[in-house]
């Protein structure tokens, strides 16, 4: 008998993870520019792809068609699914985890209105993922115009989720499939956010809230609530 059967399956799961061989060794199909630097004990599948001057940590785990552009870090004990992007100069954690088809590091959703249109705005900032994060499939991060989009240590992302640019979310965080979090917001410790949930821009959000389901939030919210349909 356990206190929490869910926390006590997690931990058995875990253990018996552990046991299964780790792959190493790196494909003679994928292509890693010279000035990149590999760590020990990693595997690097079939045609994935190392930009210049990319560093990679000891032990991670990169599967075929995995890309990783110009100058980014990517830390110890991180597992890159196939066909995961993540652009030049963002900056992954140690034991995170990228599913299949996510973008770290895309360009923000930034245009300056004209009498002409729209008039691209340059995104000239980066991605930051910190330890122990997971990125669900087809899950989009964009790139902050200045500075960074961060995600913090702990925090899990569920497929099929927007983050825009400049936004800062906490540590265990949350977010189920299908929510968006628009530019410049910023949200607290360990909230959890229901599927479909969608935040509007530049706002602020606190510490240990849970949002149900298709909820949408417009304006700032402290910490400790519980809001169904806002």
């Amino acid at each position: 008998r356990v206190k929490n059967a869910y926390e006590a399956v997690a931990k058995l799961l875990q253990l018996y993870e552990s046991m299964k061989p780790k792959k190493k060794g790196i494909s003679s199909l994928a292509f890693i520019d010279p000035t990149a630097k590999i760590g020990k004990d990693c595997y690097i599948g079939p045609f994935v792809a190392i930009a210049a001057y990319a560093e990679i940590g000891d032990g991670c785990i990169l599967h075929p068609h995995a890309s990783i552009g110009e100058k980014v870090r990517i830390g110890n004990n991180t597992e890159i699914h196939s066909n995961a992007v993540i652009y030049h100069n963002c900056k992954i954690g140690n034991n995170c985890i990228l599913h299949a088809g996510s973008v770290v590091g895309a360009d923000g959703f930034g245009f300056a209105p004209t009498e002409n249109g729209y008039e691209k705005i340059p995104q000239m900032g980066n991605v930051v993922l910190e330890d122990d994060t997971e990125v669900g499939a087809n899950t989009t991060i964009d790139r902050a115009t200045m500075g960074s989009t961060r995600i913090g240590k702990g925090t899990k992302l569920d497929n099929l989720i927007q983050v825009g640019h400049n936004a800062e979310v906490g540590r265990n965080n949350v977010f189920a499939a299908q929510t968006g979090i628009a530019g410049s917001t910023s949200i607290g410790d360990g909230n959890r956010v229901g599927g479909q949930c969608g935040f509007a821009g530049h706002i602020q959000i606190g510490d240990n809230n849970e949002f149900g389901a298709q909820s949408g939030i417009p304006n700032n919210v402290g910490s400790g609530n519980r809001l169904i349909g806002y």
